[in-house]
């Protein structure tokens, strides 16, 4: 008769099938990078503020997305939202609405007050920032945060740039831009309005600046020569924008052609529209290749914009404009037809770019100016000149608000270093979590949830907001839409799947550990992972003995 084993005790390493020597791989917990934070150009944490978010943790989720954007309300209202589409939701029945809880969370903590304190108490270092467009609030509020003391210098006579200048009331209410500037200047940044900046090397030693940040922004708009007699006037649209913001509103005939087709265009339009006149949008190249994104495109439309696509300009007598078809070719440029056609338009807006204004750059140490009036910066974002850092619409480069608010960030953090005798090292990029590598059998389509738009009727006669805000049970309910690409959520599937219960949880927001000894390699567990949070990896050498 043979002696009972003691079933409180682990079995020898003989009797564990397939465990020891006899397992090749072992799952580890892992992070990966989800999408829609790699796509973001703010660099925010999204998958963890859509977390805080669905867990009603709404103070912690906004403190998340401040740590990296300082404007989230304007944010959710302008941004072009590059994270949805790389949103691997929309793999299986639309993305994630992330700009609409964005703007939820910034007009809660707009609603309740919420403010931010510094990271680190004073550093006795003085920054300039010349420019109080999104990329120099967004340097200003960082480099506030690391206990530096901020000064923003602005030609304009309120903070805000082309946020304010040139992105119309009914897209961004100036409360929604007053109430998150006022954050700013609330962790001690000191705004100087109505002054432009022209010898930066005097201001700088005048003003014992330890370093600055240029953030000018691209308000010059680019022009083009039009053969033209007898015409009516050819305005800006962005001086025209200019106009309409400060109240000041150019009187103009009945017909208005806008000429260009990027988002100045569009709002161009829909702000002359709102004027009383009859706006006629003239560009060349089709919708496809349009700069203008199309959710802009289709509100125009959705208003009654007329939209002459494959039109270019060639020549004006009187109100007359003669116009020229084209085609585009096979690398998606505008190619000449030779069939022309006449339109009728009282005044002219040309849309056709913005350039900066950066001559007042061109005589310091160091730095260097292309010929559009950028400036050169290393990947530190630094000129020639030590200590004088660019950002924004001012370097080469993409040009939107979200992408100028990333410079701002990424700006502020070697600005930092530098001013401490450091250097800013940017962590190693995570692997990302694609939708190859989910496994999704838990899937459900709760649906999504659109947001409102005021009606037609309103829209026309008046310059309030056209796209409404989601409600507390709606933010939520969109937030629980995510799928945590990469992120453990702790929904309990590999400790619930596990056949030889060799995972143990730690306790909620601690995650999950694995036993070895008891481990067969089986991975279950990485299969039944939702999110890819488990990685099965080669089971590390046996060490051997020294002696």
């Amino acid at each position: 008769m043979t002696a009972e084993r003691d079933l409180t005790s682990p079995p020898d390493l003989e009797e564990r099938h397939g465990t020891g020597p006899a397992r090749s791989r072992r799952p580890v917990y892992v992070d990966l990078l989800p999408p829609c934070n790699d796509a973001c150009p703010a660099g925010e944490n999204i998958q963890r503020w859509l977390s805080q978010t669905q867990a009603g943790r709404l103070r912690d989720a906004w403190e998340t997305l401040v740590a990296d954007n300082p404007l989230p309300a304007i944010h959710g209202r302008v941004c072009y939202h590059p994270c949805e589409g790389a949103c691997n939701r929309a793999r299986l029945d639309s993305t994630v609405s992330i700009h609409a809880v964005e703007r939820f969370l910034g007009d809660r903590a707009l609603a309740e007050g919420w403010r931010a304190a510094p990271l680190s108490g004073p550093s006795g270092k003085r920054v300039l920032v010349v420019g109080a467009g999104p990329s120099g609030l967004a340097a200003a509020w960082h480099l506030a945060l690391r206990g530096h003391a901020v000064e923003v210098r602005d030609a304009g006579p309120k903070a805000g740039g082309m946020m304010r200048f040139g992105i119309p009331a009914y897209r961004l209410p100036r409360g929604v831009l007053d109430g998150e500037i006022a954050r700013i200047e609330a962790l001690g940044v000191r705004f100087v309005l109505d002054h432009r900046v022209e010898d930066l090397e005097t201001e700088l030693r005048e003003g014992r600046f330890d370093a600055s940040f240029i953030a000018v922004g691209a308000h010059v708009s680019k022009r083009t020569e039009i053969p033209a007699r007898d015409a009516g006037r050819m305005l800006d649209a962005i001086a025209f924008l200019r106009d309409v913001e400060r109240g000041s509103v150019p009187r103009l005939g009945r017909r208005v052609a806008v000429y260009g087709g990027g988002n100045t265009a569009m709002d161009a339009a829909r702000t002359a529209l709102r004027l009383g006149y009859e706006p006629i949008v003239i560009y060349r190249r089709d919708r496809e290749h349009m700069p203008a994104h199309d959710f802009e495109a289709q509100e125009a439309l959705d208003e009654g914009v007329t939209i002459r696509w494959l039109r270019s300009i060639k020549a004006i007598e009187g109100k007359t404009f003669t116009v020229e078809e084209m085609a585009i070719d096979e690398k998606g440029r505008p190619v000449p037809t030779g069939r022309f056609e006449t339109l009728e338009a009282d005044d002219l807006l040309l849309a056709l770019g913005q350039d900066t204004d950066t001559a007042f750059l061109r005589n310091v140490p160091g730095v260097e100016v292309e010929r559009d009036g950028s400036v050169r910066v290393g990947a530190d974002f630094m000129t020639g000149r030590p200590g004088l850092f660019a950002g924004g619409d001012v370097v080469p480069g993409e040009r939107s608000v979200t992408v100028a608010v990333g410079h701002g960030k990424r700006a502020a953090r070697h600005i930092d270093a530098w001013l401490r005798s450091a250097r800013f090292e940017k962590p190693a990029k995570r692997p990302l979590a694609s939708f190859e590598k989910l496994h999704l059998w838990y899937y459900t389509d709760p649906g999504h949830r659109p947001q409102e738009q005021a009606s037609l009727g309103r829209r026309l006669y008046s310059f309030e907001e056209v796209v409404s805000g989601l409600s507390d049970d709606e933010a939520v309910f969109e937030a629980r839409r995510c799928l945590s690409c990469g992120n453990c959520f702790e929904c309990d599937g590999c400790l619930a799947a596990c056949p030889e219960d060799a995972i143990s949880k730690l306790g909620a927001g601690k995650g999950y550990r694995v036993d070895f000894a008891r481990c067969t390699g089986c991975a279950i567990c990485f299969e039944q992972c939702p999110c890819h949070a488990i990685e099965m990896v080669p089971e590390p050498a046996a060490e051997t003995d020294p002696t």
